[in-house]
């Protein structure tokens, strides 16, 4: 499949957009013409810069307001398309991209429409160029696919063709089936856009909020497989209109918009598989390597300059002191199979945060080679000839994420690399044979704004992670958007949650805290034990506990049980959540869950109230639960 994007989804200058675009592994580019406009190199040194660079220059777009006009403006449109067919000339573009008139259009007439893009094929042939007509979902008379190649067909010219935009087509409801029945010689381009569910007017969710294949609602996948059995073979690109990509490095995005390509080209040849079996069409569909999801966490990974308050912490719920590593300034704490690394490498000054996670897999050699494929970029790691080989990957908030092999006893090869030694201000005490913390069940993470989408596809489209459906939660600060990634068996749970801007760069430029949460047996047994080994729980205020008593009718010793200790509750009809969550250390924090019966969710009701106490204790102002 040629992949192709148009500059208009990139930052920076068109010269900067073409080397990213390059750099990404894009065939080619469309070249949006205020680019062209504003830049100052000639038309001839952006054809010499494509070459060096080695991309072809797929479309020039877009030309507006043609078809449908009187006479007098119609000839001023054949004249403004004659001095853009001599620029295309000089730029060695082949084809011109025609919107259906949404402005000067006063003639309802398919045969009139036709007429003037015939008058305009046979300029277009002189120049050695093709116009593709698209139908924009605001066009004024043609906003429909199958209506703009009813025009094309009347038109019947060879230098006239088709566009199809998954955006025009999709935003409108309209069934993307009809795309085999256009002869595929006739399908001059196609544009491919994602975009989320919203209720907007069709212009504005198109200016603002397209975003990139496999980071909206859009079902592109049943799209592509409609166009690859048309019989088209020319460039597939992106068109995505997005106010958060105009505004970032256009390096990371052109990244981003080529693992959605690779990630949408995979899905259509999995899906074509399934459904046409062996059928061989022009279009050819690369594949990756099949990976299977990760079955659990291997590891969490803090980095600290002082790692004394992470290990303090670790101490107070139960963990125990595995030792150190034998050649890195590296912590290693375990309790069951929870294991937590605090690493001081090049850490000086460094407040805790979370660095890295480590994903058990079955095989990891062929999932670090599917996310390198996916351009995730391979995490740069020095290991001594003693030193087991770990493939890592850098996400695209920069946490590291090391491909673990699976074992079925849980065990991991890498910690052997760990023996006893001098503590220093860890403190150690022995494992019991059955600690109450026994895994760790999920890893929250916060990401950028800008780069949300982006993270969720990585996600997805690397490990084989689902997302749930997003959640809101409410906080002093502003709204906190959650989405859960994780495995069809729950043996990973990844929460991505994007903070308020005003937190993100908050005071100092202080992070909104991350943290790990740890599956325990038994809760109230644990929060017990970490209360007597001197932790200081997240406080939570009396009127939490008034509110549960009147949801849920608990048990009154239970429910003073519960607001004793600092515990949360949840339920839900199929089962109960039980939580606490320790203060906070830089950037940094801990919760332990216990999930009774078949309790899925994370207890959303409380996040608010943990969100609300985070906010008091980051301003040094007590939570009192008196009342």
């Amino acid at each position: 499949m040629r992949t192709s994007i148009a500059t208009v989804c990139l930052s920076g200058t068109l010269e900067e957009k073409m080397r990213a675009c390059a750099d990404a592994g894009f065939d080619g580019v469309e070249i949006f013409e205020p680019d062209l406009l504003v830049s100052p190199s000639s038309p001839e040194q952006i054809r010499a810069l494509a070459e060096s660079l080695g991309l072809t220059l797929d479309l020039y777009q877009p030309f507006r307001d043609f078809e449908g006009v009187d006479g007098p403006l119609l000839d001023a449109n054949l004249e403004r398309a004659r001095a853009k067919f001599e620029l295309m000339n000089r730029l060695g573009i082949g084809t011109m991209l025609l919107c259906s008139n949404v402005g000067t259009a006063t003639i309802d007439d398919d045969a009139v429409a036709a007429e003037h893009l015939r008058l305009l094929g046979g300029l277009a042939a002189g120049y050695g160029v093709k116009v593709a007509y698209e139908a924009l979902a605001w066009g004024r008379y043609v906003n429909d696919f199958e209506h703009a190649q009813r025009i094309v067909d009347l038109a019947d010219h060879p230098q006239i063709g088709t566009c199809l935009d998954s955006f025009h087509i999709l935003s409108r409801g309209w069934d993307p089936a009809a795309i085999e029945k256009i002869p595929a010689e006739k399908i001059f381009f196609v544009q491919l856009a994602d975009a989320p569910e919203l209720s907007l007017d069709v212009l504005s969710w198109s200016r603002h909020y397209r975003v990139f294949p496999g980071e909206g609602a859009f079902d592109l996948v049943r799209f592509m497989a409609h166009l690859v059995r048309s019989g088209y073979d020319g460039p597939v690109s992106l068109e995505i209109f997005n106010d958060v990509f105009r505004q970032t490095a256009e390096d990371r995005t052109a990244v981003d918009a080529m693992r959605s390509l690779i990630w949408l080209e995979e899905r259509t040849a999995s899906y074509l598989g399934q459904h046409d079996g062996g059928t061989q069409y022009p279009m050819s569909l690369a594949t990756l390597p099949g990976v299977a999801e990760p079955t659990g966490f291997n590891f969490a990974e803090v980095k600290a300059g002082n790692p004394d308050a992470v290990s303090e912490l670790l101490y107070q719920l139960g963990f125990t002191f595995a030792g150190r590593h034998r050649s890195k300034p590296v912590q290693l704490w375990t309790s069951g199979t929870a294991r937590v690394i605090i690493n001081g490498q090049q850490a000086g000054g460094m407040e805790p945060g979370i660095s890295a996670l480590g994903l058990d897999v079955q095989d990891p050699l062929a999932a670090a080679s599917r996310a390198v494929q996916l351009r995730a970029s391979p995490v740069p790691r020095r290991s001594q000839a003693d030193e087991q080989v770990l493939q890592a990957v850098f996400a695209p908030d920069s946490t590291e994420v090391f491909l673990c092999e699976a074992t079925a006893d849980g065990t991991a090869a890498w910690a052997d690399e760990f023996g006893p030694a001098e503590t220093g201000g860890a403190q150690t005490g022995g494992q019991p044979a059955q600690p109450l913390i026994s895994a760790i069940d999920h890893i929250n993470l916060s990401q950028p704004w800008q780069h949300f989408d982006e993270a969720v596809l990585f996600y997805e489209s690397t490990l084989s992670l689902t997302p749930i459906a997003s959640q809101e939660v409410p906080s002093p600060m502003g709204l906190v958007r959650s989405q859960v990634m994780r495995s069809a068996d729950g043996g990973v749970r990844l929460a991505l949650n994007i903070a308020p801007l005003i937190v993100e760069s908050g005071p100092g430029g202080a992070e909104y805290p991350q943290h790990v949460a740890f599956t325990s047996t038994d809760l109230i047994a644990t929060a017990r034990s970490a209360a007597e080994r001197g932790l200081r729980f997240l406080p939570v205020p009396a009127n939490y506990y008034e509110d549960l008593a009147a949801r849920f009718r608990l048990d009154p010793e239970f429910l003073a049980e519960l607001q004793e200790l600092n515990l949360l509750y949840d339920r839900d009809g199929d089962g109960a959540f039980l939580h606490f969550y320790t203060g906070t250390v830089g950037n940094v924090f801990f919760e332990v869950v216990e999930r009774r019966g078949g309790y899925e969710g994370y207890g959303a009701p409380n996040a608010p109230v943990r969100l609300a106490s985070q906010y008091l204790a980051s301003r040094g102002e007590p939570n009192r639960k008196d009342g």
